[in-house]
């Protein structure tokens, strides 16, 4: 499985490159993203490996604490929806909240469980603080999805779950892009949006259509969009991941970002970790997708370490497992503690 990441994240960089050199592109802000999830889950493999219950714990207080400290990490006077540091703000709590399920799930004392769940709600009386309601409609969707996961026996189904709503998020806001919504539906859709993001995603759309192969060039999105040039102020972005992508890169930029998400998922559906880890940490990456989907959340270096760290964690290797019983070597059916480590599914 690390060698198959290694491998989309490596197609990610040489992508970004090579629509670089065609169009005279600035790929250092996706090299950086990748650069930055790499790093997060190789430090999230190790950590989950040596402290699997005080990584996450730590993991989580970290991110409750930039979210708090960081003014540029808060949500701003024009945010309506979860983009720019909105979006950040967002991804930041619900990622820790994930860390702080996870760490829950994983320690077998029932006071600091009790008091992780305590810290994972935290981070939604964190986003109501902080004025961001995508924060907490997020964090109250992953901490409910962590509460729910101790009940689930399978976790196939259930990350499966999480991808048909990653794609679903996404579909409508290139369906918003594509004024493609019904007419109530639309409106209810406008009325949660500004007129200029509305108008960043058109923009957006009409250069991946003009230029579905190689895009317009990493970085060159301002330049090119007539909304963005007309917005003070404006970062030059679509605040949307897939879009911006699209534009920028064309068809095989998408394709790439949605094998980096479909990876993750796979790597957690074959982690050794409890189930009840694997879909808290899969309901906190799945927010960030959606958050990602219609906002500027992967644009911070922040978020996409605290991405590639919860995921480290979640697919981290004990380093002791408990061996299999004798009769279950000699008839080759797996042991009760092979079976619970892979919520009912026998380790490979």
């Amino acid at each position: 499985m690390d060698a198959v990441g290694t491998g989309v994240l490596a197609g990610c960089a040489v992508w970004a490159l090579v629509t670089a050199a065609v169009h005279d592109g600035r790929p250092e802000g996706v090299l950086l993203a990748v650069l930055a999830l790499a790093a997060g889950y190789a430090a999230g493999r190790i950590l989950g490996a040596l402290l699997p219950v005080a990584a996450p714990c730590a993991g989580s207080l970290a991110g409750l604490a930039l979210a708090m400290a960081l003014p540029r990490l808060g949500p701003g006077p024009e945010a309506v929806a979860p983009s720019g540091h909105a979006g950040a703000t967002a991804a930041v709590l619900a990622l820790s909240a994930g860390a702080a399920c996870c760490a829950a799930w994983t320690t077998p004392v029932a006071s600091l469980r009790l008091a992780l769940w305590v810290l994972a709600g935290s981070a939604v009386v964190a986003g109501a603080l902080l004025g961001s309601t995508a924060a907490v409609v997020t964090c109250c969707a992953v901490l409910l999805c962590s509460l729910v996961a101790g009940r689930v026996a399978r976790r196939g189904p259930a990350l499966a779950g999480l991808a048909v709503v990653a794609a679903l998020a996404t579909g409508l806001i290139w369906a918003v892009a594509g004024n493609a919504l019904p007419g109530g539906l639309a409106d209810a859709v406008r009325d949660r949006l500004t007129p200029e993001r509305v108008g960043l995603w058109r923009d957006a759309l009409g250069m991946a259509r003009r230029a579905s192969g190689f895009g317009v060039g990493p970085g060159r999105f301002g330049e090119l969009s007539e909304t963005a040039a007309r917005s003070t102020p404006s970062d030059g972005r679509p605040h949307s991941a897939p879009l911006q992508l699209a534009a920028e890169q064309g068809v095989v930029g998408v394709a790439l970002l949605a094998a980096v998400f479909c990876w993750v998922l796979f790597a957690l559906w074959r982690a050794p970790r409890p189930t009840p880890v694997v879909l808290s940490a899969g309901a906190a990456l799945t927010a960030l997708a959606v958050l990602a989907a219609a906002g500027n959340a992967l644009g911070f270096t922040t978020v996409t370490v605290g991405a590639g760290l919860l995921a480290g964690l979640a697919t981290a290797r004990p380093l002791a497992e408990a061996p299999p019983s004798v009769p279950a070597r000699a008839t080759g059916a797996p042991s009760r503690g092979e079976c619970d480590l892979r919520g009912g599914r026998p380790a490979s």
